[in-house]
């Protein structure tokens, strides 16, 4: 279970803002003093409508409401109802530009079409309307509802498209999810390996210890083998996405509650009451555990049948990905910084091949990476393999849904095996945490950098482009300026002559 739950964390290495184009804003004002203002959710189509990024170039019309109507042909309108009008018709079976030159005939100077459906890309041939020259936008037919409500049956309206956030805040609460998680799984893991240590020193608990340690340790060899099994599975994900993901959501419901069974339990571990134990067979379990597994899985199990639920439900995969991520950071480790140069390297020559050069190779021109991430083909079902925030600047994209800015759990968990092992060779060498706390500063500006180029750039990266050498070059400038690289490379005496 520990070896597929990395497999899939590290198949996802990717940092993406999530924001869709073409949205934009309408501005309804009613006749009230003074009038009250009311923003409503547009789709437009950028290579038909040019819309200003601001109210201050923006010009308002009289609304006139004409959803009795699809207006498929010029004798569904009332002769002389729309000059000069921005006019809502209802969405029907002729296109989107076939309604546009029939208002435009008639005079109306802006055309929103209601739908009763989700709203979707306008997409129609423009060959063939090129003389159709007024906005046109997608509104939903519940905004039109509600702005009769709220503002009036006179009402005045007008379309603009402001640019989106430079920086959005969700990403500072990624920032501390993401440092939070690698600083505190690296210290559980000294934790575990200064208990290992004092296990050893005494061989009476040697044999205690070994039973109920659980840690997996990388070798060169499995390493490679895993990264060539990576490929593999997110070229699989990629051709068929629409059956893998339901494994994923199981692993991860299954993988997850296990983690923050352990997270939880070195917790309440540490109170000292409440410790009542009831038989089961041939073993006593605290009744304080059975209680926790229950919650555990029940956490698993709401998070799965409630997880499109978008405006609460990312708390819930947060809270679990944050103590998978905890769990396999503290149990998966590596031998020495050989092992983790190699894993860091090839998982990030991994990460950029598949963001940049496979939409070199793919037909469509995606990378595999994206298009997973996104779900291919508009499958509806995400992969539970991000921590998810949602934007929290207002734009166009919030008032349309609730986009996401997405962190994979790979961008967490590989380089905080590195932060990890730093702190377990800190314990072995009684080096005041200065390689874990180094470790752990390179990691926060490796995560610092990527946001400004993903800022600059507004495109998906792969955060271990950034991540890697910033951990790496640090960890290594720590152990050659204290003069102990050839330790630091080969691993402690104890970590390379004794496994748990």
């Amino acid at each position: 279970m520990r070896a597929t739950g990395l497999l899939w964390a590290a198949l996802w290495g990717l940092l993406l803002p999530s924001v869709t184009a073409d949205e934009g804003i309408l501005h309804a004002s009613g006749s009230g003093v003074p009038p009250v203002t009311k923003d409503y959710c547009i789709i437009y189509n950028s290579h038909w409508t040019s819309l200003p990024k601001s109210l201050d170039n923006a010009t308002f019309r009289t609304l006139e409401d004409l959803t009795s109507t699809v207006l498929c042909s010029s004798s569904e309108a009332p002769s002389g109802l729309m000059r000069d009008k921005a006019v809502v018709v209802m969405r029907g079976n002729c296109t989107f530009l076939e309604k546009a030159r029939i208002a435009q005939s008639l005079g109306a100077k802006m055309l929103l079409i209601a739908s009763k459906t989700r709203l979707s890309p306008l997409s129609d041939n423009k060959t063939d309307f090129e003389n159709v020259t007024l906005p046109i936008a997608l509104i939903r037919y519940n905004d039109i509802v509600d702005m009769q409500l709220t503002l009036g049956n006179e009402v005045n309206v007008t379309l603009y498209s402001p640019p989106l956030p430079e920086f959005d805040c969700s990403m500072v609460v990624i920032f501390l999810i993401a440092v939070f998680t690698v600083a505190l799984g690296g210290y559980w893991s000294g934790v575990a390996e200064l208990e290992n240590l004092k296990a050893i020193a005494s061989p009476g608990e040697r044999e205690t210890r070994q039973k109920k340690e659980e840690n997996v340790t990388f070798t060169p060899l499995t390493v490679i083998l895993f990264v060539v099994i990576c490929c593999v599975m997110l070229v699989l994900l990629y051709f068929f996405y629409k059956w893998l993901v339901y494994v994923i959501i199981s692993v991860f419901c299954l993988a997850s509650a296990m983690s923050l069974y352990n997270c939880l339990a070195a917790l309440i571990g540490e109170i000292p009451f409440g410790r009542c134990r009831i038989a089961c067979g041939n073993k006593n379990i605290e009744v304080r555990l059975i209680f926790l597994a229950a919650f555990c899985i029940a956490a698993a199990v709401v998070w799965a049948v409630f997880r499109n639920e978008d405006r609460w439900a990312w708390i819930l995969q947060d809270i679990l990905g944050v103590a998978f991520c905890l769990n396999f950071i503290k149990t998966l480790k590596m031998p020495n910084f050989k092992s983790c140069v190699i894993l860091l390297g090839l998982l990030l020559l991994y990460d950029v091949f598949f963001v940049f050069i496979t939409p070199f190779i793919t037909k469509n021109g995606a990378s595999i990476m994206v298009e997973v991430a996104a779900g291919p083909f508009g499958n509806s079902e995400k992969l539970p393999v991000v921590i998810r925030v949602p934007r929290l600047e207002y734009s166009a994209s919030t008032l349309c849904d609730i986009p996401f800015s997405l962190l994979g759990f790979g961008d967490i968990i590989v380089p905080g095996l590195l932060v990890a092992y730093c702190r377990r060779f800190d314990v072995q060498t009684s080096s005041s945490s200065v390689y874990y706390i180094s470790c752990t500063i390179a990691y926060a500006i490796g995560m610092v950098l990527t946001f400004i180029v993903l800022a600059l750039m507004k495109m998906g990266q792969p955060a271990l482009l950034y991540l890697v050498p910033c951990t790496l070059i640090t960890s290594s400038l720590v152990a050659w300026r204290r003069k102990e690289m050839k330790k630091f490379w080969k691993g402690s005496s104890y970590q390379v002559g004794w496994r748990p």
